[in-house]
């Protein structure tokens, strides 16, 4: 392993577990950081151990099916110096047995993978707020809570999900969100709460750029202008929105990427709207590649008023104009087209589509907004919630 470097912010020659999403799931920030991190530092991560309370619903029932195979395979190792390992919970917070029975039974899984990986100076770094069950309870030398959204704000989500996210807020030794709101209100319960926005895998989505990358055969075919967006098709998404733009460009092709959680019956009643269903990351700069606009039409409520959408910098990467709601991040970047309601919308998809599909000049202003840049801003916000530490001791 790699020896200690104090001025990368003691974040070199580690070892790291890491509460997140489910590794499969599609790469975002956690993945991004912990994949830098993982060069440099071993990396325990830990499958979701849930948020949302469940259901009786069948895509409820087939993913605790799936957690319970998942539990009884064995720890994986999918890259080099990453473990993934998909604990044994119950995925219910608000009753105080359960809650000891989640922290008996994670705490036996996870010490367990350590003693297997001879883990040794650990860093607990958790995305999840139900991980607090079980911090300062690994015999963890430091605590690092990063909190990239509204938890208490998703429908559906546990009562006990917002006192986790302030437990974790307060006894971290580092506190990072990724938004101006979530900054304003953490830092009431932690005054060192600290802000590091989301990066961007540049790289990665500016291939859409590429002259030699062809454009998916199921978007090739489609009448221009292309209106895209990419993401889960959740609650938090403006529906009636992409209805009036699809209606208003119906010369054009309103495309939609991504899983849907919620109704689209009405979307799929539109001849020109295409669910295209989700798609690999790898293939999504070919998709943006194809695409004149690029959208974010998230609805303004508390839980994306305190996001910060990734696939708008994954957007600008790839070259592509991007027409958002107000979203507060999104008008932070500065290089977005903002509208409010379908006619200032529609007025921005018409501006933007004087200049259309990816530009290398829109690239380049968002290449310093790379995922190494963000990891080193952790380092030097590390050392000093270090140095902090150090001085009340």
């Amino acid at each position: 392993m790699p020896t200690l470097n104090a001025s990368d912010g003691l974040l070199r020659g580690r070892d790291i577990v890491c509460f997140s999403p489910d590794w499969t799931g599609d790469p975002l920030s956690k993945t991004h950081l912990m994949r830098l991190l993982s060069r440099d530092n071993r990396i325990l991560w830990v499958n979701s151990i849930g948020v949302r309370t469940p259901s009786v619903e069948a895509a409820d029932i087939r993913r605790a099916v799936g957690k319970l195979l998942a539990a009884v395979r064995r720890m994986g190792n999918p890259e080099p110096n990453i473990f993934v390992l998909s604990p044994l919970a119950i995925p219910v917070y608000h009753r105080p047995w359960i809650e000891r029975l989640n922290r008996f039974l994670l705490r036996m899984q996870v010490k367990r993978a350590m003693r297997k990986l001879r883990f040794r100076r650990v860093i607990n770094w958790t995305f999840l707020p139900p991980a607090a069950v079980i911090a300062r309870r690994l015999g963890e030398e430091h605590l690092i809570y990063q909190c990239v959204d509204e938890y208490g704000a998703f429908t559906g989500v546990s009562s006990a999900i917002d006192a986790f996210d302030q437990k974790l807020t307060r006894e971290a030794d580092l506190a990072i969100v990724s938004s101006e709101r979530l900054l304003e209100s953490r830092k009431r319960v932690n005054p060192h709460t600290v802000l590091v926005r989301h990066g961007v895998d540049y790289e990665h989505f500016r291939r859409a750029l590429d002259p030699a990358m062809a454009v998916p055969p199921d978007l090739a075919g489609l009448p221009h202008p292309v209106i895209g967006f990419y993401g889960i098709i959740a609650d938090w998404i403006d529906l009636p929105l992409l209805a009036a733009v699809a209606r208003h460009f119906s010369q054009g092709s309103l495309v939609l990427i991504g899983r849907a959680s919620t109704d689209t019956s009405a979307l799929e009643q539109i001849p020109n709207v295409h669910l295209l269903g989700r798609k690999p990351y790898a293939q999504l700069p070919a998709y943006c590649r194809g695409f004149d606009v690029a959208l974010n039409p998230f609805l303004i409520n508390e839980l994306t008023l305190a996001a910060n959408p990734l696939k708008v910098r994954e957007y600008l990467a790839a070259g592509l104009p991007v027409v958002s709601t107000p979203i507060p991040e999104v008008e932070a970047l500065g290089l977005c087209h903002i509208a409010a309601g379908p006619e200032e919308t529609i007025r921005a998809i018409e501006a933007a589509l004087r200049d259309p599909g990816p530009s290398a000049a829109r690239s380049e202003r968002i290449r310093p907004e790379s995922w190494a840049a963000r990891l080193d801003e952790i380092r030097d916000h590390f050392a000093a919630a270090l140095a902090r530490k150090d001085g009340r001791s």
